[in-house]
């Protein structure tokens, strides 16, 4: 998105760097990203949204071999170039494959580590660093290509996944709870938009253990109730404490009891099936600390 941008290259480098140095990596099943068909996006966007993303990469196409402009402003956060609409089919493209792998039966969960992110990308338009909401699009696709008949979303970003609700809000199929920062960018949650919809909004500076306390009283009975099939995570790690986009006191210790919340409920109802996507974590260091411990609960690694 540009230099200085905090949605940059260099946070799944931070990942991977980490997968390194800690020998994670070797112990995992590791993919690569097909590209998600437009078909599969539009069972979450609009067609005219999906049709402007593609056309807008063209544009940038046919500027920049005509000597001109590198890259388009979609809103104040939210900057296009030439590669953002392969990378943005390839972040979907990851999830919906994570879904099938999941679903037969070869894996048992994945976790996405995908750019751009996309919990906020609404049906009809592209905002707050995300074009295409990866989460959203895995949700449709589990209900219409795999016929479950209940999929649930849990959000940990500091932000409100205020597009996931945009696009799935009032969809009975669908479970979504989350916690976010609250006031905050984007500014939306406190108002619910459906039933299906369990949002709770916290102030600045609110630490992990009262977080917990949260998800304890409200998550957990919740999704224990609704009985998901499937678990998508929109999985940010943003609200630590040591990220400056956010001011959530969050540490790894509480991403590894969060982490492991979501997986007792996928193993008491879902076979374990768990599809865990990227979305924001700034602070390269704390991003790729908080997302071995994510991923060390989700392939039952040890925390050595």
């Amino acid at each position: 998105m540009g230099p200085g941008h905090p949605e940059c290259p260099e946070r799944l480098d931070a990942i991977e760097d980490r997968l390194l140095i800690t020998g994670l990596g070797d112990a995992l099943d590791r993919r690569e990203a097909p590209l998600a068909s437009v078909h599969d996006i539009e069972l979450a966007h609009d067609k005219l949204h999906v049709a402007a993303m593609r056309g807008l990469g063209q544009e940038l196409a046919d500027d920049i071999a005509a000597g001109g402009r590198a890259y388009s402003q979609i809103d104040a956060d939210t900057v296009m170039n030439i590669h953002t609409w392969p990378a943005a089919l390839r972040a979907v493209g990851a999830v919906l494959a994570a879904t099938d792998a999941v679903m037969a039966g070869e894996l048992e969960n994945a976790f996405c580590a995908v750019r751009p992110p996309g919990h906020h990308a609404c049906r009809d338009h592209a905002m707050g660093f995300c074009f295409f909401n990866n989460v959203a699009v895995g949700a449709q696709y589990a209900l219409h290509r795999h016929g479950l008949k209940r999929v649930a979303i849990v959000d940990f970003d500091v932000h409100h996944g205020n597009g996931t609700e945009d696009i799935l809000a009032g969809e009975d199929r669908v479970l979504m709870v989350s916690f976010f920062q609250h006031p905050f960018y984007p500014n939306t949650g406190i108002e619910p938009r459906g039933a299906n919809m369990l949002n709770l909004p916290v102030p600045a500076y609110t630490r992990g253990m009262d977080i917990r306390e949260l998800i304890v009283q409200s998550w957990i009975p919740r999704l224990m109730d609704f009985k998901p099939e499937l678990i998508f995570i929109s999985a940010g790690f943003d609200a630590h404490r040591e990220d400056d986009l956010g001011q959530l006191g969050l540490t790894e210790q509480d991403y590894i009891w969060i982490t492991s919340r979501i997986k007792d409920v996928a193993n008491a109802h879902a076979k374990g099936r768990i599809v865990s996507s990227l979305e924001g974590g700034y602070n390269l260091s704390a991003l790729g600390r908080s997302v071995e411990a994510h991923i060390r609960v989700l392939s039952d690694l040890s925390h050595g």
